[in-house]
């Protein structure tokens, strides 16, 4: 009697483990390619599918859209060097994040970025052909309580902006070293002299530079209303105290203080680099989800 029980115990113990057992697999990242009309021709985007999502064809998605920075592309940036699929697999197999869809566009093949310019209408893109296209394309919450962005360095100051300056559309924004303001001390390694040698880098520091484009800006030229929409948006802004952008991003923690727009900062100790923005992309998939679970968005 006593084996039977034991081996009983065994068989129950076998099930419960596989019940609660964390998936191995996991979510995959998909490197893809869209049709576009203002872009004249295709764009590449690479997008994270949770665990599930080809088996279960009935749920519908939160989704975030991840922005990578200067000299990257989709694929350079948060896949390669960026490790999306581990870190991503991992934060939700530990209940730290829903599962979610996340896109990462490209805004570094042929281009300076993801403002507007003369022949490089990457804003107009990105609202009214790729957040559409995905939306049609794939099982996600389309609406803006479902909706998050982050980025980081360049993709952090396009985080900001579009957040800025279509609140209506997120619930949550995560700029992540962001470029705020143009560094006056920003050295060769950082940006200096490459503006000269660089098509590409003295293009994007244009756009990013131009009045319309300028987060500070944005801020202080707005009216109660408009503070009021940016207030409804859940920010989260992390910028290393080693960084040589944590000037812009502490005048942005101030004003925003002034402004009272609540936020999450944090200034961590770590540089401008992808050690730092790996640490950071749990905390913007927890932060997030909890965006998305209060319902707090427009």
């Amino acid at each position: 009697m006593r084996t039977l029980i034991t081996i009983l115990f065994i068989i129950c113990s076998c099930a419960l483990s596989r019940a609660y057992e964390i998936p191995t697999e996991g979510g995959k990242v998909h490197n893809i390619s869209m049709p576009g009309i203002l872009m004249k021709g295709d764009r590449n985007y690479s997008v994270y599918l949770p665990e599930g999502y080809e088996r279960d064809t009935l749920r519908r998605y939160p989704v975030l859209y991840l922005l990578h920075g200067l000299g990257n592309t989709n694929t350079k940036g948060w896949v390669e060097r960026g490790n999306v699929e581990t870190i991503a697999n991992r934060v939700i197999a530990e209940h730290r994040a829903t599962r979610m869809i996340i896109v990462m566009p490209d805004a570094g093949t042929g281009g300076p970025g993801y403002f507007n310019r003369e022949g490089w209408p990457y804003e107009d893109y990105f609202f009214q052909e790729l957040i559409p296209y995905i939306e049609r394309h794939y099982r996600v919450q389309a609406d803006a309580s479902h909706r998050a962005i982050a980025g980081l360095s360049m993709g952090g100051g396009g985080t900001l902006v579009y957040a800025l300056r279509y609140p209506e559309m997120f619930a949550a924004a995560c700029p992540l070293s962001a470029l705020v303001t143009f560094p006056a001390r920003s050295g060769q390694a950082n940006g200096g002299s490459a503006i000269d040698k660089y098509p590409q880098v003295r293009a994007w520091a244009e756009s990013a530079m131009e009045p319309e484009n300028l987060p500070l800006d944005l801020i202080n030229q707005a009216d109660e209303t408009r503070l009021d929409a940016f207030r409804r948006v859940r920010w989260y802004i992390d910028c290393g105290d080693d960084d040589y952008l944590y000037e812009g991003n502490l005048r942005l923690y101030l004003l925003m203080k002034e402004k009272r727009i609540p936020m999450q900062y944090r200034m961590r100790d770590g540089a401008h680099n992808w050690l730092y923005w790996q640490s950071a992309l749990p905390e913007v998939m927890a932060f997030v989800s909890q965006a998305w679970a209060d319902g707090k968005g427009n």
